[in-house]
């Protein structure tokens, strides 16, 4: 560690640590093909192979927030909202979105975007909003459907067990809580190598007919790849024959939204004073307080309308959002309240968890909260 100037400001910490070993951790963390398709996170400006001098997160990526990092030293930003969204045809400095873009290259800043991907995993933006408001026995409000895939393979019996460790090891059959899930059997599988075989067992040109098991597991669908290469490394067999099928079970570990309990019931009124008290929000929109009593809570952090129906279907007493529009407000049919928080006031604790999440995976090296309040709403 090296420390540069007297001003703290400009103590950095070097360790070494290069910008693709900082996008590989969130992605671990967070996978890219658990975003929806008009988003755009990952890295958005930058090199993977630079060294890192400090990371400044925020929830949104601004000019300010740019100049918070030249301030700070930091040579890289980790923000929840992606800056560029749509395809930039020019870089003139026109609005907000060119200035900054431009501010970040000019100033050799990478920028990393963290956004739908962490609020579709279990541990991500809803479950720090659920902790906020004090949410006990969470789970996913609407899992994601084909986002798993399942291997079948076969081998000797002796090999079984270090081919699924194998796979294991990289995560590979992991259900929610439980980890190391498989299914075997054994049965009696036939092959005849031509004579450019080289046979573990049998001989070429001769059928051989070997006992082997029948390994059965499952996986998540963008690790196929990278299962498909482990399977045969481990594998003893010159041919490796395998299967992948899609599978359309939910994953109840990924997905938009979040329900839990209260752990004592709470009238509605003191329900949604406590709520703004918690999140620091101005004010809360919300609908009729059609239930007297609260206890079963529906969030989504951001802009949550969509869910709507899948509040109600929950059995949800309260859908805690943002960013309703009027005519939304009448869905609710009486059915359950609405509680619009506002979108910076549900996500605002977003850049702690981030935070949090990169300062326990690197503990020597510099990471920073902005402190620019990027909400682009005031109130009176």
């Amino acid at each position: 560690m090296i420390a540069i100037g007297k001003n703290p400001l400009f103590c950095l910490k070097f360790n070494f640590m290069k910008l693709k070993e900082l996008c590989n951790s969130l992605e671990e963390w967070a996978p890219l093909a658990y975003q929806e398709s008009y988003d755009n996170s990952g890295l958005i400006v930058g090199d993977l192979s630079s060294e890192l001098t400090g990371v400044l997160v925020s929830l949104d990526c601004i000019e300010e927030v740019i100049d918070e990092a030249i301030a700070k030293g930091c040579n890289v930003i980790v923000s929840h909202h992606p800056i560029v969204f749509k395809g930039l045809k020019t870089f003139t400095g026109n609005n907000y979105v060119e200035r900054t873009v431009l501010k970040a290259i000019k100033n050799d800043i990478a920028l990393y975007a963290i956004h739908t991907n962490l609020d579709n995993i279990h541990t991500g933006v809803n479950k720090m909003l659920a902790d906020k408001i004090g949410l006990i026995n969470t789970r996913v409000l609407v899992p994601k459907k084909e986002v798993i895939k399942q291997l079948v393979t076969y081998a000797m019996p002796a090999d079984a067990d270090s081919i699924r460790n194998a796979l294991f090891e990289i995560g590979a059959g992991a259900l929610g809580e439980y980890s190391e899930c498989s299914f075997s059997v054994s049965g009696s599988g036939t092959f005849k190598g031509s004579g450019n075989s080289n046979p573990v067992v049998g001989e070429k040109g001769i059928r051989t007919c070997q006992i082997e098991e029948r390994i059965e597991i499952l996986f998540p669908a963008f690790m196929e790849s990278k299962v498909i290469s482990v399977l045969k490394s481990s594998h003893s067999y010159e041919e490796v024959a395998y299967s992948v099928f899609d599978i359309s079970n939910e994953n109840q570990n990924v997905g938009s939204g979040m329900i839990g309990e209260l752990s004592v019931v709470e009238n509605s009124l003191d329900f949604l004073g406590t709520l703004k008290n918690n999140l620091n929000a101005e004010g809360i929109r919300y609908t009729s307080l059609v239930k007297n009593k609260i206890k079963k809570v529906a969030i989504c952090g951001g802009s949550g309308s969509f869910l709507l129906q899948a509040a109600i279907r929950s059995g949800a007493d309260v859908f805690v959002t943002g960013d309703f529009k009027y005519h939304e407000f009448f869905d609710a049919e009486n059915k359950i309240i609405i509680a619009d928080v506002g979108h910076y006031e549900s996500e605002q604790y977003t850049k702690d968890l981030i935070a949090d999440f990169l300062s326990e995976k690197f503990p020597k090296f510099a990471v920073h909260l902005s402190k620019v309040n990027t909400n682009p709403i005031n109130y009176l």
